[in-house]
């Protein structure tokens, strides 16, 4: 699918300005070009990408808000432009930065009429909702007006909103922005229940705490195009088998800088009590390189952990 938006350039002097008040030139902005993919259903799949990547767009064509201006989109069978009353219907959406919650009166009335929006009759719509609010640990705060209710718990309520009719599929864009580490736990849980009970969730975010407790795999989009679409372990392995190897000595080093060990490259720190290192496991296995540097150096503890993600992410942008 691709999607272009016209806008029109005009000069910043005057002379500019009155031109193009009279004849305007056009602008062609290509937002996604030609992106492909395919999500199995039951996955949580993570769309990625740096600002004005195109990562919004795409999730607002799948949604069926926006149409695409060439390409087919099928989700479910269903076209999302001219299929939008029964498509609607098995899908859900949550915007971080745009809220479905009517700001002076409670979530519960605001629940009430998605209720009627979706023709959810009473018994579902009372035993959806009890175990929603259970589940997200709201008791009776859905009584109260939404303004006065923290970020964290009127975002909970927006997955209320959007889950009351059980859609079988539920768009995400940047649900945790602005939430505080308990929040965010919480929305994670969340997404996990009721990922085992069914519903395929796509999301966008660009914190990449999501991306790792969620996402079974990855389409990263940059400048409109896709530039990778894999698995979240073949993600990591984007810049090779690789992991970060710390361990705290028993007294400082001078003469780090000389490890020279295959496969491995030192990474800087300022304590010389600590050293640090990238190892390329399929050169030099974890047990070797354990085994070289308690030969060699006198150490309290030792930490082996995953390249960081937002490693990987920033190399994919830069590098393609």
């Amino acid at each position: 699918m691709t999607k272009q938006y016209v806008t029109y350039k005009r000069g910043s002097d005057f002379k500019e300005s009155l031109k193009s008040f009279f004849k305007r030139k056009k602008v062609y902005v290509t937002a996604v070009d030609q992106v492909s993919f395919e999500i199995e259903e039951g996955d949580i799949v993570g769309i990625l990408g740096p600002n004005g990547a195109g990562k919004s767009t795409t999730i607002k064509m799948l949604a069926g808000t926006l149409y695409p201006s060439s390409g087919d989109v099928r989700v479910m069978d269903y076209d999302p432009n001219r299929e939008r009353v029964q498509y609607v219907k098995k899908m859900g959406a949550v915007f971080g930065q745009k809220s479905q919650l009517i700001f002076d009166i409670p979530p519960v009335d605001s629940f009430r009429l998605n209720k009627a929006i979706y023709d959810i009759s009473d018994a579902e719509y009372n035993e959806r909702l009890k175990e929603l609010t259970e589940l997200l640990e709201l008791g009776d705060k859905i009584n109260r007006p939404t303004r006065v209710l923290s970020l964290g718990e009127r975002m909970k309520c927006e997955f209320i909103m959007a889950m009351l009719h059980n859609p079988q599929i539920v768009f995400l864009d940047e649900p945790t922005i602005g939430l505080d580490v308990i929040s965010k736990r919480n929305v994670w849980k969340f997404i996990k229940e009721m990922n085992k009970k069914g519903t395929t969730f796509i999301l966008t975010t660009h914190d990449l705490e999501d991306v790792e407790e969620l996402v079974d795999n990855v389409i990263i989009i940059n400048n409109g195009k896709k530039v990778f679409d894999d698995s979240l372990d073949n993600l990591r392995k984007n810049l090779g088998n690789k992991k970060i190897v710390e361990i705290s000595l028993n007294q400082p080093i001078n003469d780090a800088e000389q490890l020279n060990m295959k496969g491995t490259k030192l990474l800087e720190t300022h304590d010389t009590s600590t050293l640090r290192m990238e190892v390329d496991v399929d050169i030099t296995p974890i047990t070797a390189c354990i085994s070289e540097l308690s030969s060699r150096y006198g150490f309290t503890d030792i930490s082996i952990k995953e390249l960081p993600m937002e490693k990987i992410i920033r190399h994919i942008y830069t590098e393609g």
